[in-house]
């Protein structure tokens, strides 16, 4: 029997360097999601390593965060845009298994420690569905209307600490 053997998409060698320019912050998804929240006048921090996950936005005014997740390695499922590779299988179902699990701990992490959390899907920001999404989520950030004016990092840093 005859192994047919699909071709590549890449020349010999042009797969790796172009797997090592994917990024893990500063996607043009965090950038789109960020700026609309600036534009809104919602003032945050970004990356913040201090809370599990480094979240892609952190409104301590608002205790919300934000993840921006991309579809392929957060696997989201039911979407176009995630497909399971057909090279080495096993391990990509473990590897993206294990960080859609840490997804779901780091997220009950923060909520235990008190904040909103909030993700954002890559698919969710085409062109079709990015002004709603968008508008979807500062509406669901500024929800009750009141934001922790009084509370500063360090007062949420102690809380964090004895809690």
């Amino acid at each position: 029997m005859v192994s047919k053997k699909t071709p590549s998409r890449f020349q010999p060698g042009t797969r790796s360097y172009t797997m090592s320019r994917i990024r893990g912050t500063e996607t043009s998804i965090e950038r789109q999601v960020r700026s609309y929240l600036f534009s809104r006048g919602l003032r945050f921090r970004k990356n913040d390593k201090r809370y599990p996950g480094h979240p892609d936005v952190v409104l301590p005014k608002w205790r919300a965060m934000v993840f921006v997740n991309g579809c392929f390695w957060h696997m989201h499922q039911g979407c176009a845009k995630f497909s399971l590779p057909k090279s080495n299988v096993e391990y990509w179902t473990t590897k993206l298994t294990r960080n859609r699990l840490r997804d779901q701990e780091q997220g009950e992490k923060l909520k235990a420690m008190g904040w909103r959390v909030f993700t954002v899907w890559e698919c969710q920001l085409d062109t079709r569905h990015a002004e709603e999404t968008l508008k979807k989520l500062y509406e669901a950030i500024t929800a009750d209307g009141r934001p922790n004016e009084g509370v500063k990092d360090e007062q949420i840093e102690r809380q964090r600490t004895r809690g």
